[in-house]
């Protein structure tokens, strides 16, 4: 049996920033101790570009083989579990015939709210010039609007050198965090791992 994951990341038509996404996310996985048993990952760009190339891979994938899409939830969650149901009423997608929620991974909302979960990286990452107290609070961080996150991320590392912006220097940090302190923050990334531990 074969894994793919879909992502919402990278960018269409540029190699290098599509290369950085998916060692971002092979990092990150491999913290994880999925090293020897990774999925295949395939950077998108758009989140729409995800959904239709997740959707293309089902109608031609060999049965049993898992295919599973990992993009932003874009807004906070009612039910974790109720992944399409989600993308429904958002209006991004009807579940595809056969389909299970645990096909759909979220990061919830988007992927800076696993980034700001993370002081210590951030902290390792961005150094003294880094404005911890800008950064949203950890209580209830899912719940946080994809705007409030991103901006208050900006915020605070906007006297740093390298400050935040999306692309090359997200998937950075991305590869930096550790799977312990977002699954101490984070309902959906405890639920991502506890599918990925099943089913990889």
């Amino acid at each position: 049996m074969s894994a793919t994951i879909y992502l919402e990341g990278g960018a269409k038509g540029s190699k290098e920033v599509s290369i950085r996404c998916r060692e971002g996310f092979r990092k990150l996985l491999e913290k994880c101790e999925y090293k020897g048993r990774l999925p295949s990952l395939v950077p998108c760009g758009s989140r729409h570009a995800a959904l239709d190339d997740f959707t293309t891979a089902l109608a031609s994938e060999a049965a049993g083989n898992f295919i599973a899409l990992w993009i932003d939830s874009e807004d906070p969650l009612t039910d974790v579990e109720a992944t399409w149901a989600h993308l429904k009423r958002r209006g991004d997608s009807d579940r595809p015939s056969g389909c299970t929620d645990d096909q759909v991974l979220f990061m919830t909302t988007c992927m800076e709210t696993l980034i700001v979960a993370d002081r210590a990286a951030l902290e390792e990452h961005y150094k003294s010039k880094l404005q911890t107290s800008a950064l949203p609070p950890l209580v209830d961080l899912e719940n946080r609007s994809r705007d409030d996150v991103q901006g208050r991320l900006a915020h605070a590392t906007r006297d740093c050198s390298n400050k935040y912006a999306k692309g090359k220097r997200s998937f950075e940090i991305l590869a930096k965090l550790t799977p312990a302190t977002l699954a101490e923050h984070l309902p959906s990334f405890v639920r991502t791992r506890r599918i990925l531990d099943r089913r990889l």
